[in-house]
């Protein structure tokens, strides 16, 4: 059997290659850079170990849980702790815990009493036509109010996407919310009732969902991946030429070469947007110009991790972090307790801190250096957690182009990475420009493209 070809080598393309293997399809992986694990890096220094990336893996989906267990790493998996469940909004410069519960919504600062008593108007909020697409933010004024979209959600959105709200297409980007007013007709309605369902079905809510990492951090998930994979991994290889003839696909680096002169049954492609909009496609001699996926949007970030003797934090650090609303025009989007999520992150007397700068809030400052970067990240710190004195430690990590932007019309890019699937030519796509941009959500797309790979591969003998 011809193999596959994966190009990318990032958690999407790992988790594809290793299950089709397990389903005796042989894979060939190419990655452009030096190293497998795309934005998933763990950086151990010292007693100190930093995550340039992504934090922790949230469990919304089984197969996220099965792919630990077949890589046999139950035993090294560690869940956070109990008060990571505890959330943090900045208010007046100020972090204040989100509620978790009604009568703490009553009694939280976070909100005014207008506010609150605007949620009684909420579940007789028209519902919006199915087919008529709406921003995040007309979504959230619609059907809660100002208030909310200022210190609920946009802090949310910069958590999740580093976006801006006004942009986003709450179909496509949250979908979830958009499922909530379809089918309930209030989100208020739709939490309680859904709730019931969930617990009926036994199911679980993104905001119950178990959060976890590794003893080692969450690169110890992506060298497993590399470790179990037997096909051929190039790293060092970005493709450029993707070429399909009498049935088969080859594929060729920028410089027209590869290391493999093979034929492949398949291509996946696990890129980014705009890599693949670079891509020359060609089958059966027909041009097939991926150029419009070019149009995604990416929003910068800068990751910034400290470390701090504890004794120079004032906040008692009891959360998985605090997010940063826009309108308290703070330099940075928002801070993750790394230490107080899972142990072995900072030497004993110490707390290790991640903050995150840039987004479509301010990129302007993901082209400072790092020492200005850290500056403004300071100045955000001591005002908000009481930080004193310089830290300890400091490792400053730059995406130019980390997430992809659901904004209002992404669905005509979705559609068109399903038709050309949909073609049956063997070319699939799979990744954060496709299925969703959480770490736990291209996890599950490396597993469903497989699927699909699999399927296709036995239709086509």
């Amino acid at each position: 059997m011809k193999p596959v070809a994966i190009i990318g080598g990032g958690i999407t393309g790992l988790t594809a290659a290793f299950r089709l293997e397990q389903q005796g399809i042989p894979t060939a992986l190419f990655e452009a850079a030096d190293r497998v694990g795309g934005v998933i890096q763990t950086v151990r220094d010292g007693e100190f170990l930093a995550e340039c990336g992504p934090n922790t893996i949230l469990e919304t989906s089984p197969l996220i849980g099965d792919l630990v267990r077949d890589l046999g790493l139950e035993d090294r998996r560690i869940y956070s702790s109990k008060q990571a469940e505890n959330r943090y909004i900045v208010r007046k410069k100020r972090p204040v815990k989100l509620p978790g519960s009604p009568l703490a919504f009553l009694a939280t600062p976070l909100f005014s009493c207008r506010a609150k008593a605007r949620l009684l108007v909420e579940p007789f909020i028209r519902r919006m036509p199915a087919d008529e697409e709406e921003s995040l933010a007309s979504f959230v004024r619609r059907r809660i109010g100002r208030e909310f979209l200022d210190y609920a959600i946009n802090p949310f959105v910069a958590g999740v996407y580093a976006g801006a709200p006004e942009n986003l297409s709450v179909r496509e980007a949250f979908p979830k919310l958009h499922a909530l007013e379809q089918r309930y007709g209030s989100l208020i309605l739709g939490q309680i009732l859904g709730a019931r369902e969930r617990k009926r079905k036994g199911s679980v809510s993104r905001k119950n969902a178990p959060k976890f990492s590794f003893d080692q951090g969450l690169e110890t998930l992506t060298e497993s991946l590399r470790q179990k994979i037997k096909g051929s991994i190039c790293t060092g290889e970005a493709i450029g030429k993707i070429t399909r003839q009498n049935g088969s696909w080859t594929v060729r680096n920028d410089t027209g070469t590869t290391k493999l002169d093979e034929k492949y049954s398949g291509v996946l492609l696990a890129l980014p947007a705009f890599r693949l909009a670079e891509l020359q496609v060609t089958c059966e001699s027909k041009p097939m110009n991926l150029s419009m996926l070019g149009d995604i949007q990416y929003a910068p970030v800068a990751s910034v991790v400290l470390g701090f003797h504890r004794k120079d934090v004032d906040h008692p650090l009891d959360g998985f972090g605090a997010l940063n609303p826009e309108v308290e025009k703070l330099h940075s989007l928002g801070t993750i307790f790394s230490s107080s999520l899972f142990p072995g992150r900072a030497p004993d007397g110490h707390v290790l801190l991640t903050s995150y700068v840039g987004g479509l809030r301010a990129p302007h400052l993901v082209s400072k250096t790092p020492d200005e970067i850290c500056e403004r990240v300071m100045e955000d710190l001591r005002i908000i957690l009481g930080v004193k004195g310089e830290p300890t430690y400091r490792h400053t990590q730059f995406y130019p182009r980390a997430i992809p932007q659901y904004d209002v019309g992404y669905g005509r890019f979705k559609e068109f990475m399903k038709d050309l699937e949909e073609d049956g030519n063997g070319l699939f796509f799979a990744g954060h420009c496709r299925d969703g941009v959480s770490l736990g959500d291209s996890i599950v797309s490396g597993h469903e493209a497989a699927g699909r790979i699999a399927t296709g591969l036995r239709k086509s003998t």
